[in-house]
């Protein structure tokens, strides 16, 4: 079935589209129904609503969950009215906005084997952007400037983003979807800085491992410092206290690279005591599990902040697969073996503790069931990462 063209809306194209948000629900939703895959693939709706700001969300929804700037486009630019997009080549905008249509638009399109291959090709592609399509995200995407790139240890490379729009915010613990200019797959990586980096000093901090994934490949072989990406915040993984709520301890379990979203948390705990007015978080306590000492990121960092605050902040490091003996000064706060629900009963207080669980799905799913079984009523927030 060919697309109805008398009912298409403007595409992008050399001439400014001027389109009503009533307009683009009735007509956009008559020809994505018409449309093949392909063709909907090669194309972005971009539409201007009368006070040129965001469409309403019942129409970003049926438009697929689209980035939808006010734009014109000029020979082979996009002139975008958000900052955060400027100087993005056109064909890299319509790649990344046509991914994020994917995964939301099954129930419109036209049921075929050859549809169907197709979506099953395109997910596969965009594995970040299918996981957390139902997830919570930040409509407006952000240029950045690599400025920084350093190695946390022989596997992970750690870098520093610097994001010089005012607009531009996260909370502790959030992800960043990560936009490399000219590639089709798009990355997710947990942010590892604390928001008050991001205030004091205009940047944020990755830290990526090594893997054949394009974004994270792209990183270990490829990135440079000065290289442009562009960054969306989004994840309800987060710890953001109002100065109103009650205190609450703190108990933070991390496997691997699982613990950068939690050395975020850690981060922004420690500034929040820095604020005379804001809010005062009661103790905290890591329980960090990796392989070996080697594997542990942000160890010298974490174990400083427990030696200027102790009776704030402890920590406790797990090694699996030691093959040397442990460095001398990581002794003490290391032992051998996965994180027990012995280790656990240590610090939890279900009637004041708060507890945040990120890393590989069989290490949360037992450690989640421990807490389960234990305290039935204890509140805890789990993330599971792949690697």
């Amino acid at each position: 079935m060919k697309p109805n063209r008398a009912c298409e809306p403007q595409l992008l194209d050399a001439g400014r589209t001027e389109l009503r948000c009533a307009q683009v629900l009735e007509e956009t939703q008559h020809w994505i129904r018409g449309c093949d895959i392909l063709t909907l693939l090669k194309v972005v709706v971009i539409m201007f609503s009368s006070s040129s700001q965001y469409l309403t969300r019942k129409t970003q929804q049926l438009a697929g969950r689209l980035m939808i700037y006010p734009v014109t486009l000029t020979e082979e630019r996009l002139n975008v009215q958000s900052p955060s997009l400027a100087a993005m080549s056109a064909p890299w905008i319509l790649k990344t906005t046509a991914r994020g249509v994917v995964g939301n638009l099954g129930s419109l399109l036209p049921g075929s084997g050859a549809v169907s291959k197709s979506m099953r090709k395109i997910s596969r592609q965009a594995d970040h952007l299918e996981r957390t399509a139902n997830v919570y995200r930040q409509e407006a995407m952000f240029t950045a400037r690599v400025c920084s790139i350093t190695n946390e240890s022989d596997t992970v490379k750690r870098l520093r983003l610097e994001v010089p729009h005012p607009d531009f915010s996260f909370r502790a613990g959030q992800w960043v979807d990560f936009f490399i200019p000219g590639m089709e797959k798009v990355g997710g990586f947990s942010v590892c800085s604390s928001p008050g980096l991001l205030q004091r000093k205009g940047v944020i901090e990755l830290a990526v491992k090594y893997t054949e994934h394009p974004p994270a490949h792209w990183i270990h072989t490829k990135c440079t410092v000065d290289s442009p990406v562009a960054v969306r915040i989004g994840g309800n993984f987060c710890f953001d206290p109002s100065p109103s709520d009650s205190v609450m301890d703190l108990l933070l379990v991390a496997g691997g690279v699982g613990i950068n979203p939690l050395y975020s948390i850690l981060m922004h705990t420690a500034d929040l005591l820095k604020q005379p007015h804001g809010y005062i978080p009661g103790r905290t306590h890591l329980c960090y599990s990796a392989k070996n000492t080697q594997e542990l990121l942000f160890k010298n960092s974490i174990i400083n902040v427990c030696r200027k605050l102790p009776d704030n902040f402890s920590c406790s490091f797990h090694v699996t697969r030691q093959s040397s003996e442990v460095e001398q000064e990581l002794q003490p706060y290391t032992t051998s073996g996965r994180i027990s629900e012995e280790v656990l009963r240590h610090h939890v207080d279900p009637q004041r503790t708060l507890c945040y669980l990120c890393g590989p799905p069989p290490m949360i799913e037992r450690i989640c069931t421990d807490l389960q079984q234990n305290w039935v009523t204890f509140k805890f927030h789990c993330m599971k990462i792949q690697v």
